[in-house]
């Protein structure tokens, strides 16, 4: 069967959820969440993600993404695949971590986003690993990182604050929050099922309207500008958006680290090339294809060699691995 049309269009929200291949305890192993965490924190930098929430459990995770660009779809591809090669790296293993194609179901921003944010941040009572007064002790989620003294640049909590009453971000704040999530765990289990269930299927959480809004455009007979706008483009016009924005961020880039793109030496691997292209790949989701055609690094494989061979000699000897 095809795949779903998975929409995609400036600042929209999803509920994104994955599992591990045949429901393994994918998290589990020693590392495996923390290594996760990071590469989600790395994909919120790179595609400019705004992360409401997330939990990682034993066998899948959660997301509450914004995407205030049309980026989705890559950056999930880049979450996924550079983690699961860090992971089978690390485990000498290979194959398929994840069952498949992640879920996506968009969300209406506002209360149905914040109602999404209070089922993640509750998903490990639902599993019995903590109970609800200690919620925010589990360590593998946002909520764990608001009571820290610094958090990652993505993670963003206005959302869920502003729709909770306008609690504060502050210490006071998350106490209160965390009891208003004890509320919610212990409503009648029925109707909390019911409630929470509608937040992690079907295809879009939010009103009928918004539903409606969303299937109007979607359909085959709406206006073809419309839907190419909401789709990011299409597969060109957004190749072209794309690779137009990249060729702004790689001209800034080169103005930052004074390298005059005008007169880059020939040599595929050489030092200025290098340094623009980890510049780029470090903040921007730029891709190695169009690094190595515009810089003239040769083959799209070979960027990331030079890159990771400059990152070895440049790095503080503490920071090199074995």
């Amino acid at each position: 069967m095809p795949r779903k049309l998975r929409l995609e269009f400036p600042d929209a929200c999803y509920h994104v959820i994955n599992r591990g291949n045949y429901r393994r305890d994918l998290f589990a192993p020693k590392g495996a969440a923390e290594s996760f965490e990071t590469c989600l924190f790395e994909a919120c930098a790179r595609f400019g993600w705004r992360l409401h929430a997330f939990v990682i459990m034993r066998n899948h995770f959660h997301l509450a993404l914004e995407t205030p660009a049309p980026n989705l779809s890559d950056g999930m591809q880049w979450l996924q695949g550079t983690w699961a090669r860090r992971f089978n790296r690390f485990r000498g293993e290979t194959g398929r971590p994840f069952q498949g194609r992640y879920k996506a179901l968009h969300v209406e921003p506002g209360h149905a986003l914040a109602q999404v944010a209070h089922y993640i941040h509750l998903n490990p009572v639902r599993a019995r690993v903590v109970p609800a007064a200690r919620v925010a002790e589990f360590r593998w989620s946002s909520l764990w990182w608001w009571s820290q003294p610094k958090r990652p640049a993505g993670l963003v909590a206005d959302t869920v604050l502003a729709e909770c009453g306008g609690l504060r971000d502050t210490r006071a704040g998350w106490r209160r929050y965390v009891d208003y999530l004890g509320v919610l765990a212990e409503e009648d289990a029925r109707r909390r099922d019911e409630k929470f269930g509608r937040l992690s299927r079907g295809w879009a959480v939010g009103t009928k309207e918004f539903k409606a809004d969303l299937q109007r455009k979607l359909a085959p007979g709406a206006d073809l500008a419309g839907r190419i706008a909401l789709l990011g483009g299409g597969p060109d016009a957004h190749r072209q958006w794309r690779e137009e924005a990249w060729e702004e961020q790689l001209v800034a880039t080169a103005k930052r680290l004074r390298v005059d793109l005008a007169a880059l030496p020939a040599r595929k691997s050489a030092p200025a090339k290098v340094r623009l292209a980890a510049a780029m790949k470090a903040g921007t989701a730029v891709s190695n294809g169009w690094l190595a055609a515009r810089l003239g690094m040769g083959q799209p494989a070979s960027v990331s060699q030079f890159v990771r061979r400059w990152r070895l000699a440049t790095a503080p000897l503490s920071q090199v691995k074995p």
